[in-house]
């Protein structure tokens, strides 16, 4: 039986533990509730409710996250998609170069992706949905009452 290692243990947030192995903090949204890790690397993150963020991709994270973590990856990701175009595609793995560069190397299926680390180093809130907009319905709704003209931008839907 493997011991694992979680926030009531010792205190540890999974952001630093993401930092001990290697890899940036933001990778995982704000609203972890509960993680843990065995001696084998196996870990889970367990998300208050599930979660989209926009980075160069819409992101989405089950309310479950599982995978192998080692120093610079990890591996047998479950719980991550992101999405390209219409389609929502499983992340398998993430690595980032060693010794540390300024990439971080995303797996899905047979695609490797190439990405900027930068903008995953900081840790960022859930969007409710993957619908990123500015403006509003009621805004784009008043300016035609009004024979103003409104714009609604959604970046993804």
């Amino acid at each position: 039986m493997s011991s694992a290692i979680s926030i009531p243990n010792n205190g540890t947030t999974v952001y630093e533990l993401l930092t001990e192995f290697g890899l940036p903090s933001g990778l995982l949204p704000d609203s972890v509730k509960y993680f843990s890790l065995d001696e084998d690397g196996n870990f889970v993150v367990e998300l208050e409710k599930p979660c989209y963020i926009e980075f160069d991709y819409l992101v989405y994270y089950d309310p479950k996250i599982t995978g192998i973590l080692k120093y610079g990856s990890i591996t047998n990701l479950k719980g991550i998609q992101v999405r390209k175009f219409l389609i929502w595609l499983d992340v398998d793995e993430i690595r980032v170069d060693l010794p540390p560069a300024n990439y971080i190397y995303f797996h899905v299926g047979w695609i490797n992706k190439k990405l900027d680390v930068e903008q995953f180093q900081t840790v960022r809130s859930c969007q409710d949905n993957g619908i990123s907009c500015q403006g509003s319905w009621s805004d784009l709704l008043k300016g035609k009452k009004n024979g103003t003209r409104k714009t609604l931008f959604c970046g993804n839907y």
